[in-house]
């Protein structure tokens, strides 16, 4: 583990990109969970690319992206301007990707339902106060935030069982998909958005 960070290099010595990389790591480390979203959609797609030549296969990169950002925000703290944000998020995405790669001979995690109660993302409240229904709200919008730099395939789901209601077997129709490949993505989704929340220190 790295020491205490030290003071960042004087704002001119930092390119223009690096000045604004750093403001918003800074934010997000304050907490600030738009810093981090912001993050991940100016990053995503040079870092899906890097993996994508490492793994050779999109589903795998898409996955693998949204794991190595969560890798990279947990240890935010550690990250040093002395070079580019986008040369440590590569570093990651490298190192990331080759351990994938070595673990493809190990047995699959098998999915557990239970875990959906874990994330608590439902929308539905009976009849909150208006401090609770201010909150709340503040909540949904952070979960539609987050959702939005999902990979497609995974924030249909979550905007279909979360934010319209809908049951599996509704889900799966409206999909066009096995109700077990909706469980399936479904369950991916929450681990990511999970992730996410607690790098973001949210309190959703």
């Amino acid at each position: 583990m790295l020491s205490d960070s030290p003071a960042h290099p004087a704002p001119h010595e930092l390119s223009v990109r690096s000045q604004q990389d750093m403001a918003l790591i800074d934010a997000a480390l304050a907490g600030d969970a738009k810093a981090y979203a912001e993050l991940l959609s100016s990053y995503r797609k040079p870092v899906s690319y890097v993996i994508l030549k490492i793994v050779g296969n999109a589903d795998d990169a898409e996955d693998l992206t949204l794991e190595v950002f969560t890798k990279a925000f947990k240890y935010l703290a550690n990250y040093r301007p002395d070079f580019a944000f986008s040369t440590w998020l590569f570093r990651i995405a490298t190192n990331h990707s080759i351990d994938f790669i070595r673990r493809q001979k190990l047995p699959v995690q098998s999915l557990h339902q239970r875990d959906e109660e874990n994330l608590p993302l439902q929308v539905h409240d009976p009849a909150p106060n208006p401090q609770d229904a201010f909150i709340r709200q503040e909540r949904i919008d952070l979960m539609h935030k987050l959702t939005n730099v999902l990979p497609l395939k995974y924030a249909r789901p979550v905007r279909l069982r979360y934010f319209q209601q809908l049951s599996y077997v509704e889900m799966a129709t409206e999909l066009k998909l096995p109700v077990g490949t909706v469980k399936a993505r479904l369950f991916r989704a929450r681990v990511m958005l999970r992730a996410l929340l607690q790098n973001s220190r949210a309190a959703i």
